[in-house]
């Protein structure tokens, strides 16, 4: 009763942040029928490769609609906990989905689907003559950071401490994706983003790869929430997530499979 109370409050805030894949929604699915609206929180990191598998999951299931709200793993942890009206969560570290399991909200064991690890991205043209790792203990590069506490910056702060560098950034951004648009913007020289964010920006940047990334893998798992309030599709969609199909998507985008 807490939870349902807690996640009616918090549901009309959600709703402000879902990016949807579908029409309208449809209704509720009946028996054993996979239908109605599937929502997904999702590490920022996983936006474009979710947000086309989203896609594909509606036409195989005819009548779903599947509903994103993307941004840092450490956000949407937190978010689940308060109680928000949530189908599946995706995050970019086992940290933040254990913080989930802990408070009760996953009962089914998370799986790892995909892999992660950072590259270094620089704006075309590379103005700041950025080469390596540390550069970015250079006090006249202006460089941009995730914020620790997610799990981008996380890893950034973990390469850092294996490659004995101390970083000066000058900003700390919330996600991945905000780190990267300082980047396709021109407004730093250079930043830590994951090698799948590089990929995804095209010709805007350019990525710099550095041996200590492999100090720094990020596992990816996924799972249901125990009180989804659409647990047919929710488990649809985490077992389409494992799919051949789904692998290749993410492949193709430059994540790393288990």
């Amino acid at each position: 009763m807490i939870r349902t109370l807690r996640a009616a409050a918090l549901a009309g805030a959600v709703a402000v942040a879902v990016v949807g894949c579908g029409a309208d929604t449809e209704p509720a699915p009946v028996g054993d029928q996979i239908g109605g609206t599937v929502t997904v929180f999702a590490a920022a990191s996983l936006t474009e490769t979710f947000t086309e598998l989203g896609k594909q999951f509606e036409a195989e299931h005819p009548g779903t609609k599947v509903v994103f709200n993307f941004g840092a793993s450490s956000a949407l942890a937190e978010q689940i906990k308060q109680g928000a009206p949530v189908d599946v969560f995706a995050s970019a570290a086992p940290k933040n989905m254990q913080q989930v399991v802990d408070a009760g909200e996953v009962t089914a064991k998370p799986v790892t689907f995909v892999r992660n690890r950072l590259e270094i991205a620089v704006p075309k043209g590379n103005p700041g003559q950025i080469t390596g790792l540390a550069d970015f203990a250079k006090p006249e590069e202006k460089i941009a950071l995730c914020a620790e506490q997610v799990p981008c910056g996380a890893a950034a702060k973990t390469v850092f401490e294996a490659a004995g560098i101390t970083p000066q950034p000058d900003t700390r951004e919330a996600d991945v994706k905000a780190v990267l648009t300082k980047v396709t913007l021109g407004e730093v020289d250079a930043a830590l983003v994951y090698r799948t964010d590089v990929q995804a920006a095209g010709e805007k940047v350019q990525g710099i790869d550095f041996p200590e990334s492999t100090k720094a893998i990020n596992d990816y798992p996924i799972a249901p929430l125990a009180e989804a309030p659409n647990g047919k599709a929710a488990s649809a969609f985490v077992t389409f997530i494992g799919t051949d199909k789904a692998k290749a998507a993410f492949v193709k985008a430059g994540f790393d499979t288990p």
